[in-house]
């Protein structure tokens, strides 16, 4: 009877496309990856991949033996996991993703918390505005922002963030406050040029998704940028309430036409589809929800 380990070489030769790397990916030496795959042969009595200098490709006989073994490899491991956690408590690295300007203020709390109540795990904090493929980054868990694709990953909703036009005093106070999305074209706005439809900001009017076309004198392809020059009264900004907070408590900016607010973007935490999350992620996943209150922004 074959052994986990060679299935789980044949597995990643295959997934990697060659010995050498399916040997990285596992962290074992080539010839011991080598040595499985011949094993596993010999055992099935048939070749299982065409092996070359450059490539290792699947056989017929290959292709359909990997689609009916990896679930049960990965239901293998799963089994083992969940045995492992009914036994201790969360340890390991856990590897987390998350947007950059996000990450530092909303999240570094919670994983403050989750670290000095849980000592025997260290997280390693990727910060990127990428999707990242989990399953090729090898993170346990990313935070994503924005509408989800079908993309083979399995999410909790931690809520929705809200999207806001807003000003300083001193420009509300020079030009007027807006009643309504329409009298932005008598306003000055700060724009962003790296935009798909840069000028462009979206509204919920009469019910429906609208686009409202806005200009201004002063436009950069910087969000920080955008936040300095609307804090000091150069016209109006259009950007998510979260990465604004800290002006509107520090009372620098203030938000206007919230009755026509686009419908809020939503935020989820993700991690790879069929696999039960590991004891560290659970802990990690309950703490979040506890921890990051997102019903204000």
């Amino acid at each position: 009877m074959s052994r986990i380990e060679d299935l789980e070489a044949f597995l990643a030769i295959v997934e990697q496309g060659s010995l050498t790397a399916a040997a990285k990916r596992l962290g074992r030496p080539l010839q011991t990856v080598s040595r499985s795959l011949a094993m596993l042969e010999a055992d099935v009595g048939v070749e299982l991949v065409h092996r070359t200098t450059r490539r290792s490709m699947p056989s017929e006989a290959g292709e359909s033996f990997y689609l009916r073994i990896k679930p049960a490899v990965e239901e293998i491991h799963d089994a083992r996991e969940e045995a492992a956690q009914r036994r201790s408590e969360p340890s390991g690295v856990l590897r987390l993703g998350a947007p950059n300007l996000f990450a530092p203020r909303f999240l570094m709390p919670v994983i403050a918390e989750y670290m000095a109540k849980y000592p025997e795990v260290e997280v390693d904090l990727d910060l990127s505005d990428a999707f990242v493929d989990l399953a090729a980054s090898g993170l346990d868990l990313v935070l994503r922002i924005g509408d989800l694709q079908d993309s083979g990953l399995t999410g909790k909703r931690l809520g929705a963030l809200r999207r806001v036009v807003f000003g300083s005093p001193d420009y509300f106070a020079s030009f007027g406050r807006p009643s309504h999305p329409q009298e932005l074209s008598a306003h000055r706005c700060v724009t962003r040029t790296g935009d798909e439809r840069p000028g462009v900001w979206m509204f919920t009017i009469d019910g429906r998704a609208r686009a409202v076309k806005v200009s201004g004198g002063f436009r950069t392809n910087s969000m920080n940028a955008i936040y300095a020059a609307v804090e000091q009264g150069l016209g109006l900004g259009f950007s998510p309430l979260w990465q604004i907070k800290h002006l509107i408590d520090a009372g620098k900016v203030e938000t206007v036409l919230e009755d026509f607010e686009p419908t809020p973007v939503p935020i989820h935490a993700l991690w790879l589809e069929g696999r039960t999350p590991s004891a560290k992620i659970r802990r990690f996943l309950d703490l979040l929800g506890a921890r990051l209150k997102l019903d204000r922004l």
